[in-house]
């Protein structure tokens, strides 16, 4: 090697230092102001941190208590732990010297975690992979096996033990995740500095919490790139933007469809992208599409109730649609809430002789809430009681960022960990992607809704019950429904249980059709014929038990949506002019998707 070129790489690696520590130096400055602004947020705020803000230390205390009480079942499940190890053991030793030997345990089918070869194929990392698996198993087991829990115990230390036991995977950690140590070395050490500045950017912009990014928020614009279908918001109230989409064909059914979405999220989740937009494919089939945007609600808006969401939000609707196009019957969709709401609508509308809504399609919507699966374990009296504090704290409005921490934790490994080890481990920034970012796009909810809702809904499981529930001072009763209903529920539902939404079945009299489709909440509802995937199950009886109704199923390939839209077209009329959005009583007031939905909740 030459002098200068001695010279040359020892001042290349010098400047590699300097900037190494010119980057420590600006995420130590950073971290310290993070630091003070957390001590001097608590210091205003009494000092005082719930430390059990889930109520779980009860429900832990009740399973110590069990367990203790039947010692010998402990140390029978300690026992077979500890064979399962042994067996282990015995297969590392065997790999060691070059034998072969099966898994004592592999990972379950779809889980992502384990996806890298070296799992398989190295066998220090294969064996901290089963390690972690029996563990895991073994804690899940033992926590399930325990007798003498309530349900709703148990369901609550079930839930949080895989909590805990997902959190403890090797993958969340630098040490034993492979993909990680690569990238360390590789980089020298650069991805955990630009991890950790991930970090902090998250904490300073979560205002001390941690607001996990998990998309490029600059990559997307609502009504630029997404929720670009074209339209007029031709009708407005204090809850509603009541958006027309242009028709893109030359002739349109006579009755028109309202879309009733959920004001938990936005909107556009069913107007994301051209290629998947269930907004578009259904003006393609010929159908008038009204969808209502729901305001992003402040604390002017903090005491309007569930009623005012059936009053202001889908009877304006109707209003704005008869204004639009002259016709006062209607179709509508509700999806997930907007299909709750829907369904205690059509029986108060049911009760007062009002038959103007012809046929009701419910997309993942819950009317019982006897099987309403995990989001159950978030709404017991003693963590209500300080979810309303917390409302009564903010002005009478639950923040976005609440509902959106809660429902990642559904599904927390997808959600929560792979963006830990993505943002924080590897340092790289997450991909952009418009699901994810319709996802982080949260929105407020009135305190006083979203109380009566929990209560009311979730708790008491009022609203399937003959005059459980009071709409404007009429009970209601879901089994007066006579109208055509198709619900469509998703195989994997974790926020409404398909086996919970199957109970409609038997509430409303009119004829029922149910169709599961495959997938989540999400993915199974924006599924377009053009991707063939997931697949759905179809059966023209309904028995009482959904398990009967799924043995008798027939499953289809692909997309449900050319299935429901013959169904609609039936429910639609004959064929007219196309319409154009707005009329002489329902002006256009701007473009779609209007400016209610633009309102974010983190500005």
């Amino acid at each position: 090697m030459g002098e200068n070129e001695g010279h040359t790489e020892s001042a290349s690696a010098e400047q590699q230092a300097a900037e190494f520590s010119e980057n420590m130096i600006k995420v130590a400055e950073q971290s310290q102001r993070l630091v003070n602004d957390f001590l001097q947020q608590q210091a205003k705020d009494g000092g005082q941190i719930d430390t059990d803000p889930m109520n779980i230390g009860s429900a832990f205390m009740e399973l110590t208590a069990k367990m203790m009480a039947d010692p010998a079942k402990m140390a029978e499940a300690q026992m077979a732990l500890w064979q399962d190890y042994m067996q282990l053991w015995q297969n590392a030793a065997k790999g060691m010297l070059g034998q072969g030997a099966e898994p004592v345990i592999t990972p379950e089918k779809g889980d992502k975690r384990f996806r890298a070869d070296d799992w398989e194929n190295n066998q220090i990392f294969d064996f901290i992979k089963q390690t972690y698996l029996l563990t895991s198993r073994w804690v899940h087991n033992t926590v399930h096996d325990v007798d003498g829990l309530d349900d709703d115990t148990a369901q609550k230390v079930d839930f949080y033990t895989r909590q805990f036991t997902d959190a403890m995977a090797p993958t969340n950690f630098v040490a034993t995740n492979p993909d990680v140590l690569r990238e360390t070395m590789e980089s020298k050490g650069e991805n955990l500095v630009r991890g950790l500045q991930n970090m902090l950017d998250d904490l300073e912009r979560g205002k001390g919490k941690l607001a996990i990014k998990m998309t490029d928020p600059e990559a997307f614009s609502v009504g630029e790139n997404i929720a670009v279908s074209p339209g007029k918001v031709i009708w407005q109230s204090e809850l509603i933007q009541l958006i027309q989409y242009e028709p893109s064909t030359p002739q349109v059914h006579k009755r028109p469809l309202l879309i009733v979405p959920p004001w938990i999220n936005k909107f556009y989740i069913l107007d994301l992208k051209p290629q998947n937009s269930f907004i578009k494919w259904s003006v393609e089939q010929g159908l008038t599409v009204f969808v209502i945007s729901w305001v992003n609600p402040d604390q002017r808006l903090a005491e309007k109730t569930f009623e005012d969401y059936m009053v202001e939000g889908i009877y304006a609707a109707l209003d704005g649609v008869k204004a639009a196009c002259g016709e006062e019957e209607v179709n509508i969709i509700g999806y997930c809430l907007g299909g709750t709401l829907t369904g205690a609508t059509l029986a108060h509308m049911a009760a007062n002789d009002d038959h103007r809504i012809k046929s009701a399609t419910f997309f993942t919507s819950l009317v019982d809430f006897t099987v309403s699966g995990e989001l159950k374990i978030f709404i017991d009296d003693e963590q209500l009681a300080q979810l309303e504090q917390k409302m009564a704290d903010q002005g009478g409005i639950l923040d976005g960022a609440a509902m959106s921490s809660t429902f990642n934790l559904l599904r927390s490994n997808d959600l929560i960990w792979s963006f830990v080890i993505n943002n924080y481990l590897m340092g790289k920034d997450p991909f952009p992607f418009d699901l994810l970012y319709w996802n982080s796009d949260s929105t407020r909810m009135p305190g006083a809704m979203h109380s009566f809702y929990l209560r009311n809904m979730y708790q008491k499981n009022l609203l399937s019950q003959p005059g459980g529930i009071e709409m404007c001072g009429t009970p209601i009763d879901l089994r007066a429904v006579d109208i055509p209903v198709h619900i469509i529920s998703t195989k994997e539902d974790h926020i409404a249980p398909w086996k919970g939404t199957y109970v409609a079945t038997q509430l409303y009299s009119g004829e029922t059709t149910f169709t599961l489709a495959g997938s989540g909440h999400i993915a199974g509802i924006v599924n377009p014929p053009s991707v063939t995937k997931y697949g759905y199950w179809s059966n023209a009886e309904n028995p009482p038990d959904p398990d009967d109704w799924f043995a008798g199923a027939t499953q289809s390939e692909g997309s449900w949506w050319p299935q429901w839209g013959k169904w609609v077209a039936k429910q639609s009329g004959p064929k007219v002019k196309a319409r154009t959005p707005g009329s002489k009583d329902a002006p256009v007031l701007e473009d779609a998707p209007g400016g209610y939905v633009k309102v974010r909740s983190d500005e």
